[in-house]
C-alpha cells in the first residue's frame, strides 16, 4: 500500500500548532492510505519546539526536525522532502491558510489524473490585503515573462508530489532553492487543483514585504538571465544615445545651429543617465556574482540539531 507524508515547516507558530496538528490528524485518520507528518522547526524562538516535542511524544506518526537556527522556509521544505520516504508528499504551511481538509480531494485528483504533481491554485486570498494580492499577481507574471520555464499563476508551495519528483528533486544541488519553480522545472505530469486560500487563524505572517522582495529576487536570479540581457541592452542604448548626442553637438558646433558650450543642463543630464546605466549594470552583475559566491562556498542548506521519531 502506498504511503503519504505531510511536510509542514514551522517558524514561531506556537499560536496555531496545536490546532494545525488536530485538524491534520483528523484528516489523516480518514485517509485510505497510511500517513505521517514531518514538522520542521526552523529555529523558532517561541514555544514551537516544546509543543512539537510534546506532539511527537504522544503520536509516533509525527516526526520532528529541529534546525540549529533559522535557515528559512525553503531550506525547511527541502529538509522535509529529503527526509520523506513515502510514495507521496504534501507540502503545506502550519498556519491553516492551506486547509488540511482538502488533502483527500488532492489525493483523489492525483489518482484520477495519475499526476506526478498536483499544485494548488488560489482562487481567492482571504485575509491578504490589497498590496499583497497585487504584488503576488505581479510577481508570477513577471517571472513568466522573464523565465524560460512557465510557472502556474497564483500558487504557493501547497502541493502534492510523488516519489519520482522527490527523487529528481534530490539531485538538484543548488542552495538558493525556489522550490515551486524547481518542481515546475522538473516536469512530468502536473495538474492544478483550485481552492480558497484561508486567512490565518492566529499569529502574524512570516513573509513581510522585505522577505517577499528577497524571495522574489532570488527566484528571478536563479531562473532567468534576462536581467543580464536587459543590462546589456541598456548599456548598448546608452552608447547609441551618447554617439547621437556627440554627433549632434559636434555638428552644431561646426555649423552653428546650437551652442552646446553655453548650457550645462545637457551635460548634467548625460552624466546622470550614463552613470545610472553603469550603476544599474554593475548592480545586476553583482547580484549574479553574489549567487555564484554563495553556491561556490557549498555550505549546507540547513543544520539539524535534533530529530524525533524517525527511528519508529
Amino acid at each position: 500500500m502506498k504511503k503519504l507524508t505531510i511536510i509542514i515547516p514551522c517558524y514561531n507558530e506556537e499560536e496555531v500548532i496545536r490546532e494545525s496538528y488536530r485538524r491534520t490528524k483528523q484528516v489523516m485518520l480518514s485517509l485510505p492510505i497510511p500517513s505521517a507528518i514531518i514538522y520542521i522547526n526552523d529555529g523558532s524562538q517561541d514555544k514551537t519546539r516544546f509543543l512539537l516535542n510534546e506532539i511527537a511524544d504522544s503520536d509516533p506518526q509525527v516526526k520532528v526536525i529541529h534546525f540549529s537556527r533559522n535557515f528559512g522556509h525553503q531550506p525547511a521544505v527541502t529538509a522535509g522532502i529529503n527526509h520523506c520516504t513515502s510514495d507521496f508528499a504534501i507540502i503545506m504551511d502550519a498556519d491553516l491558510q492551506d486547509p488540511p481538509e482538502l488533502i483527500p480531494q488532492i489525493l483523489a485528483l492525483q489518482e484520477q489524473e495519475q499526476a506526478n504533481v498536483v499544485y494548488c491554485v488560489r482562487k481567492s486570498r482571504e485575509g491578504d490585503h490589497f498590496f499583497k494580492r497585487f504584488t503576488a499577481r505581479l510577481f508570477y507574471r513577471v517571472m513568466n515573462s522573464m523565465s524560460e520555464i512557465k510557472f502556474p499563476f497564483d500558487t504557493g508551495d501547497f502541493r502534492l508530489i510523488d516519489r519520482k519528483i522527490m527523487n529528481e528533486f534530490g539531485r538538484l544541488k543548488e542552495r538558493g532553492k525556489y522550490i515551486r519553480g524547481l518542481i515546475s522545472w522538473i516536469g512530468f505530469k502536473q495538474v492544478p487543483f483550485y481552492y480558497k486560500h484561508e486567512a490565518r487563524i492566529a499569529g502574524k505572517t512570516k513573509y513581510p514585504f522585505s522577505k517577499m522582495l528577497r524571495f522574489g529576487s532570488n527566484a528571478v536570479l536563479y531562473f532567468s538571465n534576462k536581467p543580464l540581457k536587459l543590462a546589456m541592452s541598456l548599456g548598448f542604448t546608452a552608447v547609441v544615445i551618447g554617439l547621437i548626442l556627440a554627433t549632434w553637438f559636434t555638428l552644431g558646433k561646426i555649423y552653428g545651429f546650437n551652442k552646446a558650450e553655453s548650457g550645462w543642463t545637457s551635460i548634467v543630464s548625460m552624466i546622470v543617465f550614463f552613470g545610472g546605466v553603469q550603476l544599474l549594470t554593475i548592480g545586476v552583475l553583482g547580484q549574479y556574482i553574489g549567487v555564484l559566491f554563495n553556491e561556490i562556498k557549498a555550505r549546507p542548506e540547513y543544520i539539524i540539531e535534533e530529530e524525533r521519531n524517525f527511528d519508529v
